[in-house]
């Protein structure tokens, strides 16, 4: 009976003549139709053998459609972060403005002039294209760019620590997300690592110490805590005192700043990050940071400073592996004129997530109870905090409003969200689910509205 049943399945070339598989292969190509058909029907053959009965042609192609749209989809793709985590790693850290988006659509369009002087009509250098507006926003003397800030520090030390010491509080010596760690980068880079001072306690006279004991040392590096935060009975020196040591023992000092951030934090009301132009007034030579986090760029590792020390970075072997590609340049060359503009606050989606009011989310909040609960969805407005993420400002939060659902499984809430098309990732607080206003661009509340409510129905 089983054979006679697996008779009536139809072969591949019998379901490639029907019009609907004809859309497949449209849509998806012969050879990967072919593929997914064979697939179905090794899967429906096994099932009729359990004792299944053979189903319909239109039932193939369904199935077929199926595993074609699955196998096929995207693994990176949008998603509506109603986290209220700002610059999210998991998800992309910082969101692009309409601005740099732009610009990397336009060059990614045809030719550019990545590495074409048209003035001179030869070869150029695309090391040059966010140069001036760095220098100009940072009072630097030159500029490069890179791939990511880890890339940045790694060229950095090879270039300028190779074989020799760097000395550095134990303080600092950090481990952020994806597992970047100080010491190893520093290995890596085949400097020498000379710790100084203790966990939480490193004073001005453990750095001069040990210049004073280690004759091969090429520099002085100070590393931005990042995501974490020492508290309580501390000490460090300032990134001035550690320049005015270096100029006595002719050392230049490195600093890993991470965050990149370009306005003063302090005036959102959250505590002060250093800022890249406050590194470059204190004498830093070096200064290290990432373009896709509070500088709310793509990503990049962006490296400023005197020209003495960064110039020969440009000339490296590594800076080859580690350059820049032409749509990051666009879309940061677009975000460093927000900055010059005076316009970041408004055009750079994270400092405008950042700088938004209170009552401007609590208005969006309203809105979106309103409208869930027109489409049937238990909704409430409650107090919350939003964080920046991103390694930096650990601990700091902004107030915010979320909305609340409350629902018996929150977390099977969640789960079918994340399926949802787009996927729409939010947070579980005291066992209900959240939505932060402050993380969600304007143009996403009418696909987060939606998906919320086609999930609760």
């Amino acid at each position: 009976m089983g054979s006679e049943k697996l008779r009536q399945l139809p072969s591949v070339d019998r379901l490639l003549g029907e019009a609907t598989v004809q859309g497949l292969v449209a849509a998806y190509g012969h050879r990967q139709t072919v593929h997914a058909l064979r697939e179905t029907l090794d899967a429906v053959r096994d099932e009729v053998r359990d004792g299944a009965d053979v189903p319909e042609i239109a039932a193939l192609v369904a199935r077929t459609s199926v595993r074609l749209r699955e196998h096929l989809a995207p693994t990176l793709r949008p998603v509506i972060n109603a986290t209220g985590v700002i610059i999210h790693t998991n998800l992309g850290r910082a969101p692009l403005s309409t601005a740099a988006r732009a610009a990397m659509e336009a060059v990614s369009r045809g030719y550019s002039t990545l590495e074409y002087d048209l003035q001179a009509g030869r070869r150029g250098h695309r090391t040059l294209h966010a140069e001036r507006l760095l220098c100009e926003l940072t009072g630097a003397e030159a500029a490069l760019v890179v791939n990511n800030n880890a890339g940045a520090v790694l060229l950095a030390l090879t270039r300028l620590a190779q074989g020799r010491g760097v000395v550095i509080s134990r303080g600092q010596l950090v481990e952020i997300g994806g597992g970047f760690r100080i010491p190893e980068v520093m290995a890596q880079s085949g400097a020498h690592l000379i710790e100084v001072g203790t966990t939480n306690r490193t004073h001005l006279r453990d750095y001069e110490r040990v210049l004073k004991t280690h004759e091969d040392v090429a520099l002085i590096l100070r590393a931005h805590h990042s995501n974490f935060r020492i508290v309580g009975f501390t000490a460090e020196p300032t990134l001035p005192e550690l320049v005015a040591l270096g100029a006595e023992h002719g050392l230049p000092v490195m600093d890993d700043l991470g965050s990149g951030a370009l306005l003063d934090t302090a005036q959102f009301g959250l505590a002060h990050e250093p800022m890249v132009q406050e590194s470059v007034a204190a004498g830093a030579a070096v200064v290290c940071f990432s373009g896709d986090k509070l500088l709310g760029g793509p990503q990049a590792g962006i490296i400023v400073g005197q020209a003495e020390y960064v110039e020969p970075l440009k000339r490296h072997p590594l800076a080859r592996a580690l350059r820049a590609d032409k749509l990051c340049l666009a879309g940061l060359q677009a975000t460093l004129l927000h900055y010059l503009k005076d316009e970041a606050t408004e055009q750079v989606p994270v400092w405008r997530m950042i700088a938004t009011e209170l009552a401007e989310i609590e208005r969006r909040a309203r809105r979106w109870r309103r409208a869930l609960r027109r489409a049937g969805v238990p909704a409430e407005v409650v107090d919350g905090e939003s964080t920046v993420g991103g390694g930096s400002l650990p601990g700091e939060t902004l107030p915010t409003k979320l909305v609340a659902l409350d629902v018996a499984h929150p977390d099977r809430l969640a789960a079918t969200l994340r399926a949802a098309d787009p996927p729409v990732v939010a947070r579980i607080e005291e066992d209900r689910l959240v939505l932060d206003p402050r993380t969600v661009l304007p143009e996403e509340e009418r696909e987060l509205l939606r998906a919320v409510s086609e999930v609760m129905r």
